[in-house]
């Protein structure tokens, strides 16, 4: 049986109503059911008050091919989990049960379960183009750095240099890259179909990276100063395009301002504002707590880094300084002149947590009303780089930076076959089985509501992993996980320069600058095959609403190849990703609509799949590595 003779479902508009719900309200929720699955009985079951109930769906639709039932969905708590009922009277056990992993013969938990909330909708404008994440010190050099003098921590380095990959360098090397240079290059920008620029930290800090800030009043001086965010703001928004800043809510840097106040006076309000050792449940040489040296007190730290102290949400100073005041961290960088569009939230699975100590769900939910009291639309996105969906309800982040249940699962089905780095692990990935990517984008999809899903920054890479074109050892693979990116329900997300087939074994190492100087002609150091990948599977997407905001149905999962269906109510995307040549697979007939299916994107340095319509359905033909995207009507 074809994965596309499975009943189907999904959050987006072909089963769900779109558009918020409220508490009370019965949504209608609908289930493919295709004929060669011979179901016989429809229900739906909820959980209300943690009470089980199960109503029977009625029939919506009578297709040639294939049913549609329909049934209500009561929201009476503000996350309310359903899954499908299949009667399969023919089939072991007699029935089956559809969740967000797909059709189980087995009873299973309700960790999976689709999901409705009543929280508010995350905005839509981050998935209407690509998020851009640019490191201001690699990005681009402006003529006013040369006259800037250079800070007693830095090295400075010319800007071809490549990066250190280890310590002590790594933080200390100083390019000089501003926030001038990154105005001067945003044509670059408009071409990758770019609608979010992201920025990490712009605080003055004591490193290249800025995560240790040491104030959070102003732009650091070596990037322009507040003017300089003020212009770029001004010019970013003048060509459509959004703005979005990082911040640390789990720490500040060593040197910030009101850590230097609470480690010198033990009775002034920053002292109450961070962890300290031997006060509360924190003990001396405590998990996590730095002694920087002589005659300075034990603090909580991240990761035992003493220069990062961890901030104390339980303190009403914290919560008035980084949230609720009128120039709070968090609210004065929202408002002209330099009006960000949002926040991405550094270590935001560590925010508000430490030992018995759990307020992390409390700290989104603050911010984001923080946030949208100020601007109704503005967005609020974590960084999260394991299993995040306890903190996604869909009332408090709007989504994270999706590493678990994309970047890792597209980096272990086209690693480099000779070993690839892999971020966080002590060992050297090799490819996987297609199968062990959808399985693992299945397994964290399926426990956030849809509207978290499809919001999420879906990315190849980052300033803290090693480059995609490192880690899959090919320009060719490169294609591919672009593909993936572009196709995926989500938000995609680039790296400044992995378009252009950036390098990199490290987050570190691959901190590499823009080498403007080829951009015309291309080079060592610019790959402009690569960047008109990037650059065509942008026009692709901004081009099609179902890849935008459509459903996902896999459709075929074989070890060397994958192929699925993006669909809204007006458009069908058929996407195939072959990493190798594959025995092919015949689609059923009802995939087809009227018209014959139309290629709208091909591959530029693999192959393109053939396709040809059969009286048993479209077949896709085995050649590999190779990509394709058509419409199906």
């Amino acid at each position: 049986m074809s994965l596309l003779d499975q009943p189907h479902h999904d959050g987006s508009a072909a089963y769900v109503p779109p558009g918020p719900v409220t508490p009370g309200d019965a949504v209608p929720v609908r289930v493919r059911v295709p004929h060669a699955a011979d179901v016989q009985g429809v229900w739906v079951r909820t959980v209300r008050d943690g009470e089980p109930r199960v109503t029977e769906a009625r029939l919506d639709v009578r297709g040639e091919h294939e049913d549609t039932y329909v049934a209500d969905v009561v929201v009476h708590n503000p996350v309310t989990g359903y899954r499908f009922l299949l009667g399969t009277p023919r089939a072991p056990g007699g029935y089956r049960w559809l969740d967000g992993t797909g059709v189980q013969d087995h009873d299973v938990p309700d960790a999976a379960d689709f999901r409705l909330t009543s929280a508010p909708l995350p905005p839509s404008w981050p998935g209407e183009g690509t998020v851009y994440q640019v490191f201001p010190d690699r990005f681009a050099r402006s003529a006013a750095a040369d006259e800037r003098p250079v800070p007693d921590w830095a090295v400075p380095t010319a800007w071809d240099t490549e990066p250190a990959p280890d310590a002590p360098l790594t933080s200390t090397q100083l390019y000089g890259g501003d926030l001038a240079g990154v105005a001067e290059h945003l044509d670059h920008l408009e071409s990758l179909g770019v609608s979010t620029l992201y920025l990490t930290p712009f605080f003055a800090g004591r490193s290249n990276h800025r995560y240790d800030a040491s104030t959070f009043d102003h732009v650091d001086p070596l990037l322009g100063g507040d003017e300089a965010l003020a212009a770029l703001s001004a010019a970013v928004h003048a060509r459509g395009m959004r703005l979005m800043g990082d911040i640390t809510t789990n720490h500040t840097g060593e040197g910030h301002d009101w850590f230097t106040r609470a480690e010198t006076d033990p009775a002034s309000p920053e002292h109450r504002m961070f962890l300290w050792a031997g006060q509360g449940e924190i003990a001396e040489g405590g998990v996590d707590v730095a002694y920087p040296g002589p005659g300075r007190p034990g603090y909580v730290s991240w990761l035992g880094h003493g220069s990062l102290p961890k901030l104390d949400w339980g303190s009403e100073e914290v919560w008035r300084r980084m949230v609720d005041a009128d120039d709070s961290a968090i609210a004065r960088w929202l408002q002209e002149p330099y009006g960000l569009d949002g926040w991405r939230v550094d270590v935001a699975n560590m925010t508000g947590r430490y030992g018995a100590t759990d307020r992390t769900l409390e700290v989104a939910r603050r911010l984001r009303a923080r946030l949208t009291g100020l601007r109704p639309d503005a967005a609020l996105v974590a960084e999260h780089f394991h299993d995040y969906t306890a903190d996604l309800p869909g009332d408090g982040w709007h989504a994270t930076m999706n590493y678990s249940g994309f970047a890792r699962p597209v980096w272990g089905w086209l690693a480099d076959p000779h070993g690839a780095p892999q971020y966080g692990l002590p060992v050297r990935t090799t490819p996987r089985p297609a199968g062990a990517m959808v399985a693992a984008m299945r397994a964290f999809a399926s426990r956030v509501p849809w509207q978290v899903a499809a919001a999420q920054w879906n990315l190849l890479g980052s300033h803290d992993t090693p480059r995609l074109r490192t880690v899959v050892g090919s320009a060719e693979a490169v294609e591919l996980a672009a593909t993936l990116l572009h196709t995926y329900p989500g938000t995609p997300f680039v790296f400044a320069g992995d378009e252009v087939g950036a390098t990199g074994t490290n987050g570190e190492h691959g901190r590499v600058t823009m080498a403007w100087d080829q951009a015309a002609t291309g080079g060592p150091r610019w790959d402009t095959a690569t960047l008109d990948v990037y650059q065509a599977l942008s026009r692709l997407r901004r081009g099609s609403t179902a890849l935008r905001d459509g459903g996902l149905r896999w459709a075929v999962v074989e070890d060397d190849a994958v192929a699925w269906l993006r669909e809204t109510p007006g458009e069908r995307v058929l996407v195939v990703v072959a990493r190798a040549p594959w025995s092919g697979a015949t689609l059923p007939p009802a995939v087809l609509g009227d018209d014959a299916p139309e290629l709208l994107h091909g591959g530029r340095l693999v192959d393109t799949p053939a396709l040809a319509v059969t009286a048993d359905g479209v077949r896709l033909s085995g050649e590999g590595p190779a990509v394709g995207v058509w419409r199906l009507a």
